[in-house]
């Protein structure tokens, strides 16, 4: 069986938390183990951490405050995520970035607790976990001051074009994959794109609940995404990278070991 690391997992806050304990299991027999859960604001950051704890080498987290809120984002917010990056669970500061799509938060908060948290991932030597959504150019331009002193730094859930990945891979970033590819209507781009990632650089993920692969057949009663359908995704990016897909799956577990610092047994 082919192992995989879930690098995005919205399992606290979401439908997936009142199923916890079978959500991880599942995965864990589908050969997807350990799991990144998110935390996209610093109350949830914390409930994540808690969460991880009982699950060593299982569970890993982030900790950081999402764009969508950003207003959130007060003075002493930078000494409270510091605290919570500290916790042995937390493998990288985030989910932190812009989102121009939605603008939950105004764009001058998203773009001052943005630049907040790497400049925090840069003191702390930690990777960054990010969010981007038409905000490509100002997403650029902020990361660009900060990526030499980063230790690594993730773009997750990428849904961009190949012009972005050339962006993006110019700026050595990690991309995550997920289901969004295997959308006929609005993953087209993507689709033609994913050949141009490098090999070390590319990841695999779920964004679960959110993002069920369309194409997955039968599609859960529940509707809802699980990271146990991950190794679904890691099909369909191997067809599109023309490659195997036990070869494409022990080249992301590997990046994703080392993304995070992580020594797992084999």
């Amino acid at each position: 069986m082919n192992r995989y690391m879930d690098v995005a997992v919205n399992l606290i806050g979401s439908k997936l938390e009142q199923d916890l304990i079978q959500v991880i299991q599942d995965a864990k027999d589908a050969g997807v183990s350990p799991l990144l859960l998110i935390g996209s604001d610093l109350a949830e950051s914390e409930r994540c951490i808690e969460v991880a704890k009982q699950y060593p080498q299982q569970l890993y987290t982030t900790a950081g405050v999402h764009p969508h809120h950003a207003d959130d984002w007060h003075n002493d917010s930078l000494q409270q995520l510091t605290k919570l990056c500290t916790q042995a669970p937390v493998v990288a500061v985030g989910e932190c970035g812009l989102d121009f799509d939605r603008n939950y938060s105004s764009r001058e908060q998203q773009l001052a607790a943005f630049e907040a948290q790497l400049a925090l991932a840069a003191q702390l030597q930690m990777p960054v976990l990010m969010h981007q959504r038409e905000a490509h150019e100002d997403f650029l331009n902020i990361l660009s001051r900060y990526r030499s002193s980063l230790p690594a730094a993730l773009l997750h859930c990428f849904t961009g074009d190949k012009q972005q990945v050339a962006d993006y891979n110019a700026l050595d970033l990690y991309l995550g994959i997920t289901g969004w590819v295997c959308d006929e209507r609005r993953g087209q781009a993507l689709a033609e794109a994913v050949a141009d990632i490098p090999a070390e650089r590319l990841l695999l993920e779920t964004d679960s609940p959110y993002l069920l692969p369309r194409s997955m057949r039968p599609k859960p009663k529940s509707g809802r995404n699980e990271p146990k359908y991950l190794p679904y995704i890691a099909e369909f990016v191997a067809e599109l990278r023309q490659q195997p897909t036990q070869q494409l799956a022990q080249q992301c577990y590997q990046n994703s070991l080392r993304l995070f610092g992580l020594e797992l047994a084999q």
